[in-house]
């Protein structure tokens, strides 16, 4: 098979935040701020972490219920507005230009932020050229990571089947989301919001292999690529 035809049959797809932009630690800052100035005492942190991935109004809603306070939607268009505001002016990924460079497959963007908000970001970083029109949004589909719609829109969008699309992920939401769409899924925590705790959370959300360093993709992908295109024994 030439590389011409493997770049055609098959995709990688990246998540954006956390993966694209390293705007995850930039976005838990803002929503600890806002929450913590709208509930003071309250110990928001710990409970705000685990719950990133998830489309900000869920992550919202389930502060506000474990810790036992309430947000208008008022509050919660605000806190948006806020965290999708401090988001916009982080930086790429260390190294994800050089990785997107390397690898041959066309290439998409599933994320559980908003159209507007994707195009902005990759705009602006300049990674917009390795995705070009191919982004899948959580306002496109009814129901958002981690339910699989984005990444199924997302196979049909390029024309390819699940099993032809490799996904690159940092939450345990995102991981299960491609995972229950029948994609095969590399786990990231090289962002400035990950660590190594995370490596089991998301082998056991299904993620086949978890890395640190952009630098290492291309190879990811050259590894999955060839055990896709193998011939069957």
């Amino acid at each position: 098979m030439t590389v011409a035809t493997i770049a055609s049959n098959y995709a990688l797809i990246c998540d954006c935040d956390g993966v694209l932009i390293d705007s995850e630690a930039v976005a838990a800052h803002m929503l600890v701020h806002e929450l913590e100035a709208r509930w003071p005492g309250a110990d928001v942190e710990p409970v705000v972490l685990p719950l990133l991935g998830l489309r900000i109004e869920k992550v919202l809603e389930g502060t506000a219920s474990q810790l036992g306070y309430t947000l208008s939607a008022a509050d919660v268009e605000s806190i948006r507005r806020a965290v999708e505001a401090a988001a916009m002016q982080a930086p790429a990924v260390d190294g994800i230009a050089a990785a997107l460079a390397q690898v041959p497959l066309i290439k998409g963007c599933a994320s559980n932020s908003f159209r507007p908000y994707v195009e902005n970001v990759l705009a602006r970083t300049g990674l917009v050229k390795y995705f070009g029109e191919r982004l899948f949004c959580a306002d496109a589909v009814a129901n958002p990571k981690p339910a699989p719609d984005v990444y199924l829109a997302a196979a049909k969008g390029l024309g390819l089947a699940p099993s032809a699309c490799l996904v690159v992920e940092d939450s345990v939401t995102g991981v299960t989301a491609a995972t229950a769409a029948g994609m095969t899924v590399l786990g990231f925590i090289g962002g400035g919001h990950a660590s190594d705790a995370q490596i089991d959370k998301l082998h056991a959300a299904g993620a086949r292999h978890v890395f640190d360093d952009m630098q290492q993709l291309p190879e990811l992908v050259a590894q999955w690529t060839l055990s896709a295109t193998a011939p069957a024994p």
